[in-house]
């Protein structure tokens, strides 16, 4: 009976009214108009107001447009299944394989055996990529993440085996820091 029970300590931690999800990675619904998904680092996103007031501004974020549309989307049809997302983003990896990156092995027949596993895990999860896909991993500040040495190391891979280890260790991290530092916000055209 004597416990004190502190109020405020309770409230600060009520998740916001906008959240969707929490995990694996935090969506949340705009409150601004977009038709865009957006990404936005976490400190920054915190100080929004979520009471469903528009923003008068919008801190600095990455709008998730053309081949990033189609990758979001994807990732937000299975935002509580963290291991489909995982595997999800290794394909999207694989897809940014072979059309950003340029390896040996990838100039031999052993190319057919990528297509054939890409396009196999497309059907199986349902995605497709539509227009421009210049771009299908989700941005990452360099701060938390070395593309140029990941990109490196595609390069360097000797073996397709090497090559998918890669993309899977390098897909892994940048899926824990997309968890840990950013905050994705779904499109939202009034209401």
């Amino acid at each position: 009976m004597g416990k004190i029970i502190h109020i405020q300590d309770r409230l600060q931690k009520l998740p916001p009214d906008n959240l969707i999800t929490s995990g694996p990675w935090e969506f949340r619904r705009a409150c601004w108009r977009t038709p865009f998904f957006t990404q936005m680092l976490r400190p920054l996103a915190e100080k929004l107001d979520p009471s469903g007031e528009p923003a008068a501004s919008i801190p600095p974020h990455f709008t998730l447009n053309r081949g990033v549309a189609c990758t979001i989307q994807a990732m937000y049809a299975i935002r509580r299944d963290e291991m489909r997302m995982r595997q999800t983003y290794y394909l999207v990896g694989l897809t940014d394989c072979m059309i950003n990156q340029v390896n040996p092995v990838l100039r031999t027949d052993i190319l057919r055996a990528m297509y054939k596993k890409v396009f196999a895990m497309k059907t199986d999860f349902n995605i497709h990529w539509h227009g421009s896909i210049d771009q299908v991993l989700l941005p990452i500040d360099s701060r938390f993440y070395d593309d140029a040495a990941y990109r490196s190391t595609i390069r360097s891979a000797a073996t397709l085996k090497a090559l998918y280890r890669t993309i899977r260790d390098g897909t892994d991290e940048m899926f824990d820091i997309l968890s840990l530092e950013y905050i994705f916000f779904c499109p939202w055209l009034g209401g």
